[in-house]
């Protein structure tokens, strides 16, 4: 009856379910990695059938595909992608980007979960691997596109080369998540956000760095003063 009942839900809503079941499994997975990650404590978060779940997910597997492809991609999509391409000096976006990634206790402690899903998986798994680097890839080109617009107007340094300072400055992210989130500190990631921002303020063309570099000491002076 409980199955019938949960079959009757889809046809009423299934684009809900799924997106429950969707939503539940990758907080699961984020906090205990994808082959931990247990069936019952989705089903059980979300109040349905594990038949249910097996209609809009084949497998445990094809539920992680989704949960990068629609979840995990949209996560850098709305932290980096989106902002990217608003209006302004390319630095200034990315700086803003930067600043703005969460670094609470509790962001810390669960750490990226991009970075922890490509650690765990992609020596696994080639569908997650290939997922996961087209994330990547696609975060790294969106970097690069706004570096390659910043020469042309003449904001950033003229012999950057765009490629190569998006792969460093997404190193640069994920590292700091990484050692933020084994520390537990989030000290270590305000302190790695700082150094980021220094770098990109490099970034800028001789004068602007100048310029740049004022500016931002007058905004970390007026940061520290209201507790940053």
């Amino acid at each position: 009856m409980l199955i019938a009942h949960e079959r009757k839900g889809k046809v009423r809503d299934p684009v809900r379910t799924r997106e429950r079941l969707l939503q539940a499994a990758f907080r699961e997975v984020h906090r205990s990695g994808f082959q931990s990650a247990s069936i019952d404590a989705i089903l059980a978060a979300t109040n349905v059938t594990k038949g249910a779940l097996y209609y809009h997910f084949e497998s445990k597997e094809a539920l992680g595909y989704a949960i990068v492809e629609e979840k995990i991609a949209k996560l850098t999509c709305d932290r980096w992608l989106r902002p990217m391409r608003s209006e302004g000096e390319p630095i200034d976006i990315l700086i803003g980007v930067v600043r703005r990634i969460p670094a609470g206790p509790q962001d810390v402690r669960a750490g990226c979960p991009l970075l922890l899903l490509a650690q765990e998986m992609s020596p696994l798994d080639e569908q997650f691997r290939k997922r996961l680097e087209r994330i990547f890839l696609d975060w790294q080109e969106g970097v690069a596109t706004l570096l390659r617009k910043g020469k042309s107007q003449g904001t950033v340094r003229r012999d950057l080369n765009p490629d190569e300072a998006a792969s460093f400055l997404i190193a640069t992210v994920e590292g700091y998540a990484t050692l933020a989130k084994n520390a537990q500190d989030p000290k270590v990631w305000k302190a790695g956000i700082r150094n980021i921002v220094g770098w990109l303020e490099s970034l800028r063309p001789p004068r602007q760095s100048r310029r740049g570099g004022r500016r931002m000491l007058k905004k970390h002076v007026l940061r520290q003063r209201q507790g940053f």
